[in-house]
């Protein structure tokens, strides 16, 4: 620990409250690994505010005494964005006791929920009240407000209401400097220059703290239904997308998921079985929702009916009741767990033109598991987004170095695979320390330079999350 940081921990615990210090290694320990268990950092303190005013003194004092700051929410980031350094020279900035649901105003469909309010909690809290935040994913039950604001999350709703980004209506933030931005008047039309909140969604704690959101609402569901599909390729999945976007504007959720994926999810959670009897080589889980009193689940019922008949559709399931449409979401929510009981896997968080992924996301796999032998490649997700988790297990190859080793090849042939196609390497689960050198390499130098600048002006000591994003 350097005599900095030590000054500004005995600083810190005499001017915040008991509990907003804390230096037990045994507590710490927990939050200085990323959720996959690849990174692993170190930090001499975890700082836990409890109001804004607390985060205001902790980033002033840092940037006193230039000790560098890694905010963090829930710790369920893809991209160890949230893990401190190795060296210990970074302090932990814990957001979870900012986890106060400030209002829920229901005429103009917002809510003000601090950094720390658990995603599931704001789902059930406007439930309540007749209304809904339309963003969920697999983490729900322990994913933050400020880390799905600072990754720009998406999940499993984005084909109808965007990503995080399009349902951000403004962002209070303790910038580097310790003064604060207040964006949470939730304004339709604000020409002031340059959008703070904006800069701030997806910038992964690089460009200040985010300690509340005004976050935009929908009508709650009044009915939804979820159907389980078999088919033979991810090409017939998209057809079949398009032809139930044509006739019905009321699908929010369509998933691809692999047989391989799935087969995992059987072997490794608990309670799970498959939805359909006969075999088939992809599926897909589709939800479709009703704030009003239509008859969604004979809607989509007919409508897989009639893609049945037209050869779209091998075999469907659709679910009996909520406990049962629940089970069909677990089988898609846990094949990341799946993964990381079955052994190591790289993730590939990557995006290309919607009507570009079933190609591509065939073809990759083809091509990687000819260039490694022995390794599964296989794309599950957000099929109508443009948006796959194309995810590559390491099989028989596991070891101690294959990330750093064969993993690393495996990552630069994804990744110029997804460049050549004109797409991104980072659909929604941001740069964080996992992607900085392929960022580095493969975006164009106006991109780079740009994004330093930013960082420049903001953060000119540079201790807002360093080492994260920026290559």
């Amino acid at each position: 620990m350097t005599d900095r940081i030590a000054e500004f921990i005995d600083r810190a615990r005499h001017s915040l409250s008991e509990r907003a210090v804390v230096t037990d290694p045994r507590e710490i320990e927990p939050w200085t690994t990323d959720w996959r268990g690849r990174v692993r950092g170190q930090s001499p303190a975890m700082l836990a505010p409890s109001s804004t005013a607390e985060v205001v003194q902790i980033v002033r004092l840092a940037s006193e005494l230039q000790v560098p700051l890694v905010p963090q929410g829930g710790n369920t980031g893809m991209a160890a964005g949230a893990t401190p350094p190795a060296d210990g020279s970074a302090v932990l900035l814990s957001m979870r006791r900012m986890n106060r649901i400030r209002s829920i105003d229901t005429e103009g469909r917002q809510a003000i929920a601090e950094a720390g309010v658990i995603l599931s909690t704001l789902h059930d809290a406007v439930h309540d009240v007749g209304l809904r935040f339309p963003l969920t994913l697999g983490a729900r039950g322990s994913c933050t407000i400020g880390g799905l604001t600072s990754t720009n999350a998406g999940g499993t709703q984005v084909l109808k209401f965007g990503t995080m980004r399009s349902l951000v209506a403004g962002i209070e933030a303790v910038l580097p400097d310790g003064t604060v931005h207040d964006g949470l008047s939730g304004l339709k039309k604000d020409n002031r220059g340059y959008s703070l909140d904006q800069l701030l969604i997806g910038a992964e704690g690089t460009l200040g703290v985010v300690t509340a959101v005004a976050l935009r609402l929908v009508p709650a569901i009044t009915a939804r239904s979820v159907a389980w599909v078999g088919l033979h390729s991810p090409q017939q999945a998209l057809e079949l997308l398009r032809y139930l976007e044509a006739r019905t504007p009321q699908v929010e959720g369509f998933e691809l998921v692999p047989a391989d994926s799935l087969s995992l999810v059987l072997r490794h959670i608990p309670g799970t079985r498959a939805p359909l009897g006969g075999a088939h080589s992809w599926h897909v889980l589709i939800e479709a929702t009703a704030s009003g009193g239509e008859d969604v689940a004979a809607a989509l019922s007919q409508l897989l009916e009639e893609a049945m008949g037209q050869g779209l559709v091998g075999d469907a399931a659709i679910a009996a009741n909520e406990a049962q449409a629940e089970a069909f979401w677990k089988l898609r929510d846990s094949i990341s767990e799946a993964e990381r009981a079955e052994g190591q896997t790289l993730a590939h968080d990557i995006s290309v033109a919607v009507s570009a992924m079933p190609r591509f996301v065939t073809e990759a796999a083809a091509t990687v598991e000819k260039a490694f032998p022995g390794v599964t490649a296989s794309g599950f997700g957000h099929l109508g987004d443009g948006n796959i988790h194309f995810h590559v297990r390491a099989g028989a190859h596991a070891g101690p170095d294959w990330y750093e080793g064969e993993g690393k090849r495996i990552t630069r042939m994804v990744d110029d695979l997804v460049t050549a196609a004109g797409g991104s390497i980072s659909a929604e689960h941001g740069i964080g320390q996992l992607k900085r050198d392929e960022l580095a390499r493969l975006a164009p130098p106006g991109r780079i330079r740009a994004l330093r600048a930013i960082k420049t002006a903001l953060d000119p000591l540079g201790i807002m999350n360093p080492g994260k994003l920026l290559p």
